[in-house]
C-alpha cells in the first residue's frame, strides 16, 4: 500500500537539526550517573554539578550508523514470533492500568493478578493481537513481588510475545529469573527471550530517569529486547506547537537509541511515542486526542528516515465507558498511524486515559487490529485478481454470488467481523437489540470459558512456585461471566 507522509525530506531534515541543536544548546538531564560516565566516555561533556550532558552532533552521527532495521518480539510458541517492520502492523495491548472495568458488576476497581490472567489468556486467543503487553497492574500483589505478580500470569496464560515494565533493577531481575525458569535454563532465555521490556526512560522535558535508564543499560549489556518510549505532552512539557514537540520527543529518542549503541553496537530498538496535546481548558492529559495520530505519523517518518522501527501507544481513548468517543478516538487515531507507516500499536483494552481496562475494548480493539491487518494488505494487485474472466463469464447482468470463484476467494477478499453486526435491522431486534459493547463481552465470555492452550506444564509450574514462594495463583478464572 502507499503511505501518507506529513513532512518532505528537507523538512524532515530540519527536525533531525533540531533536534540536534536542542543535544548542544540546551542538553538532556542524565539523573543516571552510570549513563552520564557512558556519555562522557563517548565523546559527550557533561555539567559535574547540575547533569546536564551535551551531546556533540558528530556523536550522534557515529552512533546512528549502528541502529539497527528490525526488531524481534519473541513468544513462548515460537509461531508467534512478530518482526518489525515486515510482520507490521503489530497489535499490542496498551498496558500498566491501575483499574478495571469488572466484567460481571461494569463497577470500577482494583485491577489483580486473576484480572492479568484472564486478558492473557484473551490476547492469547484474539487473532488481532499479536503482543500481551500486561495490560493492569496487580493490587493483590504479595510484597517484594510486584512484577512477578503481572508477569507469572501473564506468562502462564499467553503463548505469544509478553512485554512489560518494571519499577526498579530488583523486579527486574526476578522478572529474568521467571522467564528463564519458562525457558528451560539462563541459556535457552539468552537464545529466546520471552519477555520483551519497556520503559519511559526518557521523561519530557530532555530529562533521563535514573531507574528506567538503569534498566535500558542493564538489559542492553545483556543483549535482552528492550526499548523505551517518549511521551512529550505540547503546553505541559513541550511548546504548545506540534512541530516543537515532534523536535524535542525526537531529541529524546535519540538520546536513549545512541545510549543503547554505546553500550552495545547494533542493539536492537524501536523509535515508540506516545506524544499527544493537553487540553489547555482544564490541564487534562488528552491521548485520544487527533493530535496523538498526527504526532504519530510524524515520528513513524522519523524513525523511517533513521532506518528503525516505529510504534507507540496510539489509538488510546480517554473515553470513560466502550462508548462512541472511545470508538472513533481509537478508529482516527490507529488509522492516521497506519496510513503514516507505523509499525507497532500499543492499542487494545484502555479507557480513562491508560488508567481502566475493560474487557469489551480489548475485544473492540482486537477487532479493529484485524482491520488495521486488511487495510495493511490493500488490494492485492494482480491480473489474476482483476478478475476479467470472472466478468465475462457472468456477463452483462449476471450475478456472482453462485460462481465457484465467489467462494473461493470470499474468506480471503472480505475481513468477516465477529462483533460488528451487518444483520438487517430486523434480525438484530429479533436476537435482542445488542449493542456492540455486549456482543464484545459476550464474545470475551465465550472465548475465556474455553479450555486454556497456553497454561504451563505441572512440571513448568512446580519450578516457578517453588522458587517464588507465595506466588499469586496465576490462573485465569472466569466464573463471573458465565451468566451473560
Amino acid at each position: 500500500m502507499q503511505f501518507a507522509e506529513l513532512l518532505n525530506q528537507s523538512e524532515v531534515e530540519r527536525i533531525h537539526e533540531a533536534s540536534l541543536e536542542l543535544f548542544e544548546s540546551v542538553g538532556l538531564l542524565v539523573k543516571n550517573e552510570k549513563a552520564r560516565r557512558i556519555f562522557i566516555h563517548h565523546g559527550c561533556r557533561a555539567d559535574a554539578h547540575s547533569g546536564v550532558v551535551k551531546i556533540p552532533r558528530t556523536v550522534v552521527a557515529e552512533y546512528r550508523q549502528a541502529f539497527v532495521p528490525t526488531f524481534t518480539f519473541m513468544g513462548r510458541d515460537p509461531r508467534f514470533d512478530k518482526t518489525i517492520p515486515d510482520d507490521s502492523p503489530v497489535i499490542l495491548t496498551a498496558s500498566s492500568a491501575p483499574d478495571i472495568i469488572d466484567p460481571g458488576t461494569g463497577k470500577l476497581r482494583r485491577a489483580t493478578s486473576t484480572d492479568i490472567a484472564n486478558i492473557a489468556f484473551l490476547v492469547n486467543e484474539l487473532p488481532g493481537y499479536d503482543v500481551f503487553s500486561t495490560s493492569t497492574l496487580a493490587n493483590d500483589a504479595p510484597e517484594g513481588q510486584f512484577s512477578l505478580a503481572r508477569f507469572y500470569p501473564a506468562l502462564k496464560n499467553c503463548l505469544k510475545p509478553i512485554r512489560g515494565n518494571t519499577p526498579d533493577l530488583n523486579d527486574l531481575k526476578q522478572v529474568l529469573e521467571l522467564g528463564a525458569i519458562v525457558a528451560g535454563g539462563q541459556e535457552a532465555y539468552r537464545e529466546r527471550p520471552l519477555i520483551t521490556h519497556h520503559c519511559c526512560a526518557a521523561v519530557s522535558p530532555l530529562t533521563l530517569d535514573v531507574n528506567s535508564t538503569e534498566a535500558i543499560i542493564y538489559l542492553t549489556e545483556r543483549n535482552l529486547p528492550c526499548y523505551a518510549t517518549v511521551a512529550p505532552i505540547a503546553g505541559m512539557t513541550t511548546p504548545m506547537t506540534l512541530l516543537g514537540t515532534l523536535a524535542l520527543g525526537n531529541a529524546e529518542f535519540l538520546a536513549v537509541a545512541i545510549l543503547k549503541q554505546m553500550v552495545r553496537p547494533q542493539s536492537s530498538n524501536i523509535y515508540a511515542a506516545l506524544s499527544t496535546v493537553a487540553d489547555m481548558r482544564t490541564g487534562s492529559y488528552a491521548p485520544g486526542a487527533i493530535e496523538t495520530g498526527i504526532l504519530q505519523m510524524a515520528h513513524s517518518q522519523m524513525a523511517d528516515f533513521y532506518n528503525v522501527p516505529s510504534g507507540g501507544y496510539i489509538g488510546l481513548s480517554g473515553a470513560h465507558k466502550n462508548d462512541a468517543q472511545a470508538g472513533y478516538e481509537t478508529g482516527m487515531n490507529i488509522t492516521a498511524a497506519m496510513l503514516g507507516r507505523t509499525h507497532m500499536f500499543n492499542t487494545g483494552g484502555l479507557l480513562s486515559s491508560l488508567m481502566v481496562f475493560d474487557f469489551a475494548k480489548a475485544v473492540v480493539d482486537g477487532e479493529m487490529g484485524m482491520m488495521l491487518k486488511r487495510l495493511k494488505r490493500g488490494l492485492d494487485f494482480s491480473e489474476e485478481n482483476l478478475a476479467l474472466n470472472v466478468i465475462a463469464e457472468a456477463g452483462p447482468g449476471g450475478s456472482y454470488i453462485e460462481l465457484d470463484h465467489t467462494f473461493e476467494n470470499m474468506r480471503d477478499t472480505a475481513l468477516m467481523p465477529n462483533i460488528a453486526t451487518r444483520d438487517m435491522r430486523s434480525n438484530w431486534e429479533e436476537v435482542g437489540r445488542l449493542n456492540a459493547n455486549t456482543r464484545a463481552l459476550q464474545e470475551a465470555s465465550k472465548i475465556l470459558s474455553r479450555d486454556n492452550p497456553a497454561k504451563f506444564s505441572d512440571e513448568v509450574d512446580t519450578r516457578i512456585r517453588k522458587r517464588f514462594k507465595g506466588l499469586v495463583n496465576g490462573d485465569a478464572q472466569w466464573e463471573t461471566m458465565k451468566a451473560l
